[in-house]
């Protein structure tokens, strides 16, 4: 009897085995990996700007190339013009120095194709990570856009400074200017607190505020802004505590 069930027991645990064995050898193998996404006000190079030292490095007008500091040269990128809904295609370039303010820096041909407002360059960077199912055909649409930008040519666009107005795409002026900035996101409230406490103890921002968003997402937030100098300015001024992603968020 005793051998009997010593048998018994250990057939099952061999099928037991066996089954586990397949289903880990099925199972999907997957890594919580997020691709790098943020919405913010963009710069549009120029050579003027190159000569002021405000950046680094050029970029050729008719490239698909961007700078953008939180991304790894030749990563390719979702770049969105979120007034239009416009995209494309882009591959980070080299690091360069840019203003913290600003999410990235475009080529003129990118402005261009995404009917960019200079006057307001409202932009979403998503990046395309390696393991998407969608980038070979993304790096496909990507070169395509590369060599219609070669052949096609570049109108001027004039970027001194972010008060100037393309003409051409100009907004409809009863659309307010409303932005907040997006310090991060937390589950809890108290933890969103202590975020607060500490904005204004460690920076020159006074009036942090807190959103709930959610039962379990509380967003700490600057704002709201009704123009550009005063947006720039505390997004300068909270940008000391070198956050890892600070957001501008376009207010409904």
């Amino acid at each position: 009897m005793l051998y009997k069930n010593i048998s018994l027991i250990t057939i099952f645990l061999f099928l037991t085995n066996c089954t586990t064995a397949t289903l880990d050898k099925n199972k999907p193998q997957s890594t919580m990996i997020n691709a790098y996404t943020n919405k913010g006000f963009a710069l549009v190079f120029s050579e003027e700007l190159f000569k002021q030292k405000i950046v680094n490095k050029k970029i050729d007008d008719r490239s698909l190339t961007i700078f953008q500091k939180n991304l790894k040269t030749n990563t390719q990128v979702k770049i969105t013009n979120i007034l239009n809904n416009k995209s494309l295609i882009g591959v980070v370039g080299k690091n360069s120095k840019y203003p913290s303010f600003n999410n990235a820096v475009l080529s003129k041909r990118i402005a261009e194709e995404l009917n960019l407002n200079i006057n307001e360059p409202y932009i979403e960077i998503f990046e395309i990570l390696e393991n998407s199912i969608f980038k070979a055909g993304k790096a496909k649409t990507y070169d395509e856009e590369k060599y219609v930008a070669v052949k096609a040519p570049v109108n001027s666009i004039s970027i001194n400074d972010l008060s100037l107005i393309n003409k051409e795409d100009k907004k409809d002026t009863s659309i307010k200017f409303s932005y907040s900035i997006k310090v991060a996101d937390f589950y809890f409230n108290d933890t969103a607190l202590m975020m607060l406490n500490r904005i204004k103890i460690e920076s020159l921002i006074e009036n942090p505020k807190i959103k709930k968003i959610s039962d379990k997402k509380y967003r700490v937030y600057l704002g709201s802004f009704n123009n550009i100098n005063s947006l720039q300015k505390s997004y300068n001024d909270i940008s000391i505590l070198k956050f890892e992603n600070l957001e501008i968020i376009k207010n409904d």
